[in-house]
Parts: structure tokens; sequence; C-alpha cells
């Protein structure tokens, strides 16, 4: 039976395969031929060549009505994780004649869901058809595909007839990314390191900074600031605004991709990576990410694309992290002794195994111990260990 699929299949991509119509026409034009044979019948002689000829006609014309099909997909927007892809194709018929009884299948990636098949039932001639259908997603990552198989056995029913047209497509689903409120990890990290050096630089921008604006006067302003051209040209006094740091502080943070994880909290590294780069730079914070793939990145979509296609096991291909405090994402606890003075760290343990005092108790460097038993968000949000 499966050598019978596999010949039907190459059969119907390669060519055409049968109907039941069809099959059924064949067989009844092979009868009426025989007996014609036997018989020296004129008018069977008629009937077979007529079968024989629709047979013809059905097993070419629906090949070139598909040849005449053009397919254009659309640019997938990105979507976080849990909402919906918009898939969007452009069917067109460029010939003048209309086509009916089509059939579209879209290869999706196996991890999406089975193959999308949509039925179409004519496109005018020299017109289009728009189809629209929408994925739900349930992880995060960059998915392609390439083809999209039309199907018809128009217009006489009698052999099918598959073709494969390549529409190349990119989906990429970012991962979630938390409402951090508070995260002291993100905020303590460097402090003691560089609090003097984080007012020297706020104290030299508020007083040499660039002029952002312009505004009026408000009681208690430095009347240095005062920008006397333009308050005499408006009348009264205006005030430079200028560019002020409100943070500064670099703070790294990095995934060990290269480790082997858990499936699972791997999947919680990667939204806890987002979900502090993200607070970070909300906090006006000089933020970055690496991973072992990428090396250092940084730009909101930079860092969404490169953990939308992060995974575990990662070779090594830019080095390893800059010899500086950091943030150190593991699940390794070993890691943990190599990392630089004044680092913080994010460690999942395995709590079927692991034990308090597997944990080292590192002097210059602190961090949280993440459990898989209790929200991420709200562990994000606790006062670190010291």
């Amino acid at each position: 039976m499966k050598i019978y699929y596999k010949i039907s299949d190459w059969l119907e991509t390669n060519w055409v395969t049968p109907a039941y119509a069809g099959g059924l026409l064949g067989t009844l034009s092979i009868f009426f031929f025989g007996a014609a044979t036997n018989t020296m019948a004129g008018w069977l002689y008629v009937i077979s060549g007529m079968s024989f000829a629709l047979l013809g006609m059905g097993a070419v014309l629906p090949g070139r009505s598909l040849r005449q099909i053009k397919i254009r997909r659309h640019p997938i927007q990105p979507i976080t994780v849990g909402d919906n892809l918009a898939i969007a194709l452009t069917i067109e018929n460029s010939t003048n004649q209309p086509l009916a009884l089509l059939q579209l299948q879209d290869d999706i990636p196996f991890v999406l869901g089975k193959p999308v098949q949509q039925a179409i039932e004519v496109i005018p001639a020299k017109d289009t058809y728009d189809w629209i259908y929408y994925l739900p997603t349930q992880k995060r990552g960059i998915y392609r595909w390439h083809y999209l198989q039309l199907r018809t056995a128009a217009p006489l029913g009698l052999f099918w007839c598959r073709r494969t047209r390549n529409a190349k497509a990119t989906a990429i689903v970012y991962p979630t990314v938390l409402p951090l409120s508070s995260c002291p990890i993100i905020d303590e990290l460097g402090q003691e390191y560089s609090r003097q050096l984080h007012e020297h630089s706020r104290y030299q921008m508020a007083s040499e900074g660039l002029t952002r604006t312009l505004r009026p006067y408000r009681f208690g302003d430095p009347s240095r600031l005062i920008h006397w051209r333009s308050s005499a040209r408006y009348g009264e006094l205006r005030v430079r605004e200028l560019e002020v740091s409100r943070g500064g502080e670099e703070i790294l943070i990095c995934l060990d991709s290269a480790a082997n994880w858990q499936p699972d909290r791997f999947e919680a590294a990667v939204t806890a990576a987002a979900s502090l780069y993200f607070y970070a730079n909300r906090s006006l914070l000089n933020v970055q990410l690496w991973t072992a793939a990428t090396g250092l990145v940084h730009g909101n979509l930079a860092v969404l694309q490169t953990l939308a296609g992060v995974n575990f096991g990662e070779e090594v291909l830019a080095g390893k992290p800059p010899e500086r405090s950091l943030l150190w994402l593991t699940e390794n606890s070993l890691s943990l002794n190599s990392l630089p003075s004044g680092s913080r760290w994010l460690l999942w343990l395995d709590e079927s195994v692991a034990s308090a005092a597997e944990i080292p108790r590192l002097q210059d460097c602190s961090g949280l111990e993440i459990s898989s038993n209790q929200p991420l968000e709200f562990q994000l949000q606790s006062q670190i260990n010291n």
C-alpha cells in the first residue's frame, strides 16, 4: 500500500495521477476498445476513441492551467510568542480564462503545525485572489519555509495535478518580555565600583552638555543656563535644556548559550535575558547582550532577533565575554568561579539533584538562584543573594 501511495504521489507531482472518475473512464475506454476489436463494431470504436480523447485532454489541461499561476508571498511581521502569525499570499491568474477548483497547501514547519490548506472556487481572468490565514505560536524562534503546493483536477476532473512553487517565508517569533517594575540585580550591578564616575559624568553633562531644546524660565533654574539671545527675541527668559545622562552604567547581559541546558530552563533564561535587557534599556542604561554565536549585540531589534534564534549548545564563534563585570545567565554552577569581579549571576537549579551547598559562594560576585517552581517575573524582582 505504501508503494502505491509513493507512486501516486510521484505521478501527481511530476505528471498527473487519475482521479476516481479518470480511473473509471479509463477502464471503460479499454473495455469498449476491447469490445470493438472483438466485434468490429464501428460505434464501439467511436466511443472508445472519444473516451481516450477526453482522457488525453484531462491529463494535459490541469498542468497547463497551473503553469499560468503566479504566487507572491507578503512579508511576515515579527510577533511575540503567544500571538498569531499573519500569513498573506496573493495568487494571480495571468490567463484570459478563469481558473476554477484550485487547492493550495502551504508547507509550514512542523513546529508551527500541520500544512495549511485552502480551496479556491474560481479566480477570474487577469485577477488575483488574496489568501490570509493566522498561525498560533507557542515557542519563540526564526522559522523558514520555502514551498507552496498547487493542486487541481480542473477542468474535467479526470486527473489530479500538483505542482510545487518556490514561495520563501521567514517568520520571527520574539521571546516574551516580562513587565518588570523593579529589578535589583540590574539596579545594583556595578554600583559600588562606578558611583563616583557616574556622578562626575552626570555633573559634567549637566554643566557642559549639548542643548536639547529651549523652554521658559522656571523659578530655581540656574542663571548660567539662560539663553540670553533667545530671551531677547521672545521677550521672556528662555532656559537651555541639556542632554542629561540619567544612567550611563554599562550593563553586559551574557547568556551561557554554549552550555548544555534543560530545554524548559533555557527558554526561561531567554525570557529572562530579554526582560532584563529591556528593563535596563528603560532605565537609560548602556546595555548589551552577549551569546556564544553572535557575540555582543545591542539595539532592540537586533537583541530580539538574536534571542529569537539562539539555541543552547552553540559553538563559541565570537570569543569569550569581555573581562569586565557582567550579568551571567547559566545552568552550570561551575562557570560562576570564572566570573570577573563585580559580576552578578542568575543560576537555574535542578531542585531534584542540586543543593545549596553545591553553589559556590564568591566574595566579589552575587546573584539569584532561579527555581522552576516559582514565577520567573517574581524572582527577577527579588533581592539578590549577597
